[in-house]
């Protein structure tokens, strides 16, 4: 049957639960992995490069297949897609929870990266079919501490199960998270999806070579440098196909990704803070575990706790966006969070190797705050410059966006990292201990040198200090676009209609709820 999606849906909050559910599993599941690691190793002999693979297959197949994914949804439906996402994922899980071997486990996580990309571009296009303009900000803002809460939470969930069962229960517990929210999707969702489109067989082989390429080029470039061949060769790709892709969409009819997208100032502002503060945040989570473990001393379960602050600060402030929204609007919140953030930045950029963890926390506090007022508004102004035809692409370009930016992140604030502590290191230390943190610490070990330890961690605090100096500039960055590109997105009301015709009210019957 046909419901205007303008009504509000009696079950939307139960939908809600099942949405946060789904996008919950996700997120634990590719934090807690990252404690999983020695175990994993050493119970399966994996190699270094086994590790590599475990890790980094999940996030290859899962950015090559976004947009194609969110193409699919609404094509098909987004609830179907969904579901079809969370069955791939479990399943997925099922086989590495019992994998025997490195390569089985490797093959589970491209599959639970396949199931990952189904499943996560139709959670926010749900959303934003189900909950109308008025509800839609605290919609967001509790999907967005949801995504928080597995990203601090992962790392020390991870901790309790691999200490009281064995690490195979760090997927285990996917299982039935899955099966939940299949079930309750089953019986709570209305399916929605968009006008039928032609399929767009050379935009998605493009976009998946493109997103994958692009991926793969950003996890090598500080391995091996740019100028190495398969570095470089990945690189070339990378454009030829992304470029490829950007003038064949501009070509055709029904393109899977509407290009005109981005002459809506609202969406490109939206677009380009977010990669700035994902850019931030993804090195954000590489650089301060390192400092919390190597110069601190943290196990990888209090370096988990020690995001707390952050993870509580962004629940407290993503109930004050969405109040605030209606009222000061998408830019303003984006703005004031974004500055918030920079300063949390430029607090941990005073960081010094005798601190104790009242900066952090104060640091922690700041980001968290930052976060709940910006993420939620940016997202938000971003999906509602999109036609509700295409809110299945449109989140699935909302999550590409902050995959990229935070690879990029990963990228350039480790290559920061690497390059400052090495530059920081006395002169006469040996040359083993200036390659990384780590192997700096295990020469002082081995030594018993005293001097050499306060070097190794007080050269990587000065290199720790330079990258998040990097970071507040990057965030910085985005607050003034959002400043200058997001003006329409305000109080609560739909963007201005964007040239081209984006952003246009689209009739009920083109985005219907089924």
């Amino acid at each position: 049957m046909e419901v205007d999606v303008k009504e509000r849906h009696p079950r939307r909050w139960l939908i809600l639960i099942v949405l946060c559910l789904s996008t919950l599993v996700l997120v634990i599941d590719n934090m807690v992995l990252t404690v999983a690691v020695p175990p994993i190793a050493e119970d399966l002999k994996a190699s270094a490069q086994d590790i590599q693979w475990i890790l980094e297959s999940y996030m290859l197949v899962f950015a090559g297949l976004l947009l194609t994914a969110g193409s699919l949804s609404d094509r098909y439906g987004r609830r179907k897609v969904m579901i079809i996402g969370l069955t791939v994922f479990g399943a997925a899980s099922v086989l590495a929870t019992w994998a025997g071997s490195a390569e089985m486990l490797i093959l589970a996580r491209v599959l639970m990266g396949i199931g990952g990309a189904l499943l996560m571009p139709s959670t926010l296009s749900i959303l934003i079919t189900v909950f109308d303009e008025d509800e839609r900000p605290k919609a967001i803002g509790a999907w967005s501490v949801v995504a928080m809460i597995g990203l601090v939470g992962g790392p020390v969930f991870g901790g309790v199960l691999i200490a009281h069962f064995w690490w195979g229960a760090v997927f285990l517990i996917n299982i039935p998270i899955a099966v939940l929210a299949i079930i309750s999707a089953l019986v709570l969702m209305p399916e929605s999806k968009g006008p039928w489109r032609k399929p767009d067989p050379v935009g998605t082989v493009l976009s998946v070579v493109g997103m994958t390429a692009l991926v793969w080029t950003i996890n090598e470039w500080p391995k091996d440098g740019i100028t190495h061949p398969t570095t470089l060769a990945a690189a070339v790709v990378t454009v030829v196909a992304l470029v490829g892709f950007g003038v064949w969409e501009t070509r055709i009819d029904s393109p899977m990704i509407p290009i005109s997208l981005f002459k809506n100032r609202v969406f490109t502002g939206s677009s380009f803070s977010l990669v700035l503060l994902t850019f931030a945040n993804g090195g954000l989570m590489l650089v301060l575990t390192q400092y919390l473990q190597f110069v601190m001393g943290y196990s990888p379960t209090e370096t988990g706790l020690a995001f707390m602050p952050a993870a509580v600060a962004s629940l407290v402030f993503n109930g004050v966006g969405a109040a605030l929204a209606k009222k000061i609007g998408n830019r303003a919140l984006a703005v004031s969070g974004l500055l918030v953030i920079a300063g949390g930045f430029a607090t941990l950029s005073t960081l010094s190797a005798g601190d104790g963890f009242g900066t952090l926390a104060v640091a922690m506090v700041l980001m968290g705050a930052g976060a709940g007022l910006a993420m939620p508004a940016a997202i938000a102004a971003l999906m509602g410059a999109v036609p509700e035809e295409h809110a299945g692409v449109g989140s699935a370009l909302n999550d590409t966006i902050q995959q990229a930016g935070a690879a990029f992140g990963v990228a350039v604030l480790g290559a920061v990292l690497s390059s400052t502590y090495t530059a920081e290191m006395p002169e006469g230390a040996p040359a083993a201990a200036k390659e990384s943190v780590g192997d700096g610490l295990a020469v002082a070990a081995e030594s018993g040198d005293g001097g050499l330890l306060a070097a190794v961690h007080d050269a990587f605090t000065g290199a720790v200090s330079s990258s998040f100096t990097v970071g507040a500039v990057g965030v910085v960055g985005a607050a003034v676009l959002a400043l200058f590109l997001m003006k329409g997105a305000g109080k609560g009301e739909a963007p201005a209609e964007a040239e081209g015709g984006v952003g246009e009210e689209v009739a009920p019957e083109v985005a219907g709820v089924r």
